[in-house]
């Protein structure tokens, strides 16, 4: 039996479809407004994240290109400039670093305390007189013409100190006899190419020597050498070294007194900065500049500059470098400083003298007698000091850690929008 079976179909009014159609898409809108929202707000964070990124690596690859523009000066030697004879008392060595319409002459004599003298001269044709059937006295020694003399100043090397630190604390107290360093026997200057050294020996010294080196530059560089300073052509680097003595205690140490000379305006004040990494000196993060300046201002006269560190072997690993402190400056007697070295006396009339110790090691470092040796370096310029900055390495590996990340992140931002508009497009089912 045939049964007719009915079927009833509503009939869907426009309207209807037309609402129904519309809800869809704006359900589907939504998550399209809302995966762009999300995405935009991603893109926007990273470009941020990447703004700040590439502006520090624009800054660091900008002053690499201005680094690497450096200003050059033209650089003789001279020893004993103006003697027919060799002084028998000392040899006097001269520097002339010559610039575009500026003239720095580095002095350095071993007459007496060893001493380096700076005078910076506003013309590139200021000379150096000797009087040498005078000198050192009074007025033997001048820059002419003096009215073209813009800073002048002095470094005296006056007294090896030594104490016995049984305690191990590294405070200086119960001091031997002082070294006076203007009574040791300095041997002739030795020179080879822009570097000068000399060595002392004392009666009082039981073998060994304390030594000097000065390096002289043209151009701006770095020592190759701990604490590998960087340096001018503004400046001069000083290394100082204590070979082979054998100290007068089971736990010695030492102390290297330093005066500082000038004439109106000596180096006053030592200020302690932050460096910027340690790659050139490992595991020293900081350096001192002991400056002068006019009336306390912030413009820089001159400057000596060292990092904190000495070390124990004159071919140093980490291992031998040893700390190093400065006491703080004091005026000291002009009068006994210029007795004490020739060529403060010589140059000038009334010195103004300022003086500090440095100290070398801290409690529980090992003590003098471990190896015998010991080297501190320092820098001595006009104008102000030289500032570290990255290297080309630590630029690159700034590029490479800091802009590689970010690139990532905008192109996981572009794949997530990417992601999110083809899910939404896929979202409707149509209606069959």
């Amino acid at each position: 039996m045939n049964q007719e079976v009915k079927f009833t179909v509503q009939p869907i009014r426009s309207r209807g479809l037309a609402a129904l159609l519309r809800g869809q898409l704006t359900n589907s809108g939504s998550h399209v407004t809302a995966a762009l929202t999300v995405t935009t707000k991603m893109a926007a964070a990273a470009e941020s994240r990447f703004g700040a990124v590439r502006l520090i690596l624009t800054f660091c690859v900008f002053r690499l290109f201005i680094g690497a523009e450096t200003f050059n000066r033209q650089v003789t030697v001279q020893l004993n400039p103006g003697s027919h004879a060799t002084p028998p008392d000392g040899d006097l060595l001269h520097v002339r670093a010559v610039g575009d319409n500026d003239t720095l002459h580095y002095l350095l004599s071993n007459q007496g305390a060893p001493t380096l003298l700076l005078v910076h001269t506003d013309s590139p044709n200021s000379t150096v007189q000797v009087n040498w059937t005078q000198f050192p006295a009074h007025s033997s020694l001048k820059v002419e013409p003096e009215s073209s003399i813009l800073y002048s100043g002095g470094i005296v090397f006056s007294r090896l100190l030594e104490y016995d630190d049984v305690n191990d604390t590294a405070e200086p107290s119960d001091f031997f006899p002082p070294y006076e360093l203007q009574n040791f026997t300095w041997s002739r200057l030795k020179l080879l190419d822009l570097t000068a050294s000399l060595c002392g020996t004392s009666t009082t010294f039981t073998n060994g020597s304390l030594c000097l080196q000065l390096s002289v530059f043209d151009s701006e560089g770095r020592g190759l050498s701990w604490p590998r300073l960087l340096h001018s052509a503004n400046s001069s680097q000083l290394e100082v070294w204590l070979d082979g003595v054998s100290p007068r205690a089971a736990h010695s140490r030492f102390l290297l007194e330093l005066k500082a000379v000038g004439g109106a305006y000596p180096l006053s004040r030592v200020e302690v900065h932050q460096s910027i990494d340690d790659e050139f000196t490992p595991s020293i993060f900081k350096v001192s500049q002991w400056v002068s300046s006019e009336n306390s201002s912030s413009d820089v006269l001159g400057f000596a500059q060292w990092k904190p560190v000495a070390y124990r072997q004159r071919h140093p690993v980490l291992e031998d470098a040893t700390p190093c402190r400065h006491s703080k400056p004091q005026p000291q007697s002009g009068e006994v400083t210029a007795a004490s070295s020739a060529l403060i006396h010589a140059f000038y009339s009334e010195p103004k003298v300022v003086g500090l110790n440095m100290s070398f090691g801290l409690a529980g470092e090992p003590f003098y007698n471990n190896t015998k040796f010991l080297s501190w370096t320092l820098l001595v310029g006009v104008g102000s000091p030289p500032v570290d900055f990255f290297s080309p390495l630590v630029i690159s590996i700034m590029a490479v850690g800091l802009g590689t990340p970010m690139v990532l992140m905008l192109l996981g931002g572009v794949y997530v929008c990417i992601r999110k508009r083809t899910a939404s497009t896929t979202a409707y089912e149509p209606i069959n």
